[in-house]
């Protein structure tokens, strides 16, 4: 199928305050005390992985997150928590989302007391909006791509009294909300860490994908704290219409991505790296790849109809995109030298993040049904 593209990236072992372990820890106390907090699945594919020639196959299953479909509960939750422990008071939180960051702010601000009002990008499909509002969050659509609707909701706030913009991008001035939502993804990272030490496994490749980059920051950064200079060889997947880390990468510094950014992988479509996640991938990743919608379509499927035992996985578009870069890898002959150059083989241990469920239901069945790849 091809359709991907990669960059290798010289890695140099940092560990990060920002992920402190035991920092870490302690926030997965603070969401303990939601009852709707239960530790995700890690699912084990062993019949995909033995198809596909490696040691394992992990995938770890964010559709299960406080009931929302998607992990983004995990960083709006302690920021929102963060922000009004720190300066008490009654607050209209904003932000600007593809999907899953608007709904798990509006959720969280719901649920302490405060409210929200959420802009979408143009293009946004309406059950996305419907689902923002079903939690409490007043819903809009801009006519603006991401980046620039961002900018657009950030003025609202400043404009609003008592206004405050929880985003999971950072820019300057702008860093301490967008770290502890970071913080707060580090709950994810933590728990798949010790479900796979349950399995006696330490994994050798991690695959995350990046938006702003707040996820797979987060992420990489916990996992260099956590496995010391043993952590696992990192590809950071992206679509190519967004491809922003990519081509930083290989520019060695920031390139932003304009444009309507238009993927299946809709949560992904960032044209600006997150700035201080940005400083952790350029040190921590192995790979930066740009990938074709075609790649994530193919994997909502194949998580979708497993292998034999193998347990069924339902993930969206952007959920299945790091599971789309590893078929493709691993299937494609033309990928031969991206697998030596990473070191694949029959004792690799891979870890891929499903980062949200079904959450455009339509589309979902349109890839499943119908073979499709776009809108």
């Amino acid at each position: 199928m091809s359709g991907l593209s990669w960059a290798q990236n010289p890695v140099s072992h940092r560990r990060t305050e920002l992920m402190d372990l035991a920092v870490i820890e302690e926030i997965r106390g603070f969401h303990r005390g939601f009852s709707q907090y239960a530790e995700t699945p890690l699912h084990s594919l062993p019949h995909l992985a033995a198809e596909l020639g490696v040691g394992g196959i992990y995938v770890k299953d964010e559709s299960y997150r406080f009931g929302l479909n998607s992990f983004k509960a995990l960083g709006s939750t302690y920021a929102v928590a963060s922000y009004t422990r720190k300066s008490p008071g009654d607050y209209t939180f904003f932000a600007t989302t593809d999907g899953n960051h608007g709904k798990a702010v509006a959720w969280a601000a719901r649920n302490l007391g405060h409210k929200a009002i959420i802009y979408m990008p143009k293009g946004s499909p309406e059950v996305k909006l419907e689902n923002i509002r079903a939690v409490g969050g007043e819903a809009h659509l801009s006519d603006l791509n991401y980046d620039d609707t961002i900018r657009m909701t950030a003025a609202l706030a400043d404009k609003t009294e008592n206004g405050v913009i929880i985003q999971d991008t950072a820019w300057e001035g702008y860093e301490e909300i967008p770290s502890w939502i970071m913080q707060g993804y580090g709950v994810m990272a933590l728990e798949a860490a010790e479900q796979l030490n349950k399995l006696n496994i330490k994994p050798t490749h991690m695959i995350l994908q990046a938006g702003t980059g707040a996820f797979a920051g987060a992420v990489q950064a916990f996992a260099a704290n956590y496995y010391g200079t043993d952590y696992p060889v990192t590809f950071i997947v992206e679509p190519t219409a967004a491809d922003c880390h990519f081509r930083s990468a290989k520019a060695g510094r920031i390139v932003n991505v304009g444009g309507d950014m238009a993927t299946i992988m809709a949560g992904l479509a960032c044209g600006e790296p997150n700035t201080i996640s940005w400083d952790i991938l350029k040190n921590l990743s192995s790979f930066f790849i740009s990938m074709e919608d075609a790649l994530a379509a193919r994997a909502v499927r194949v998580l979708g109809a497993p292998l034999r035992s193998d347990p069924r996985v339902i993930s969206g578009e952007s959920g299945a995109s790091g599971m789309g870069f590893l078929l493709e890898m691993l299937m494609s002959g033309e990928q031969k030298k991206l697998r030596e150059a990473a070191g694949i083989g029959t004792e690799s241990h891979i870890l891929v993040y499903s980062t949200e469920g079904d959450t455009d239901p339509a589309n979902y069945r349109r890839i499943v049904w119908e073979g499709s790849t776009g809108r």
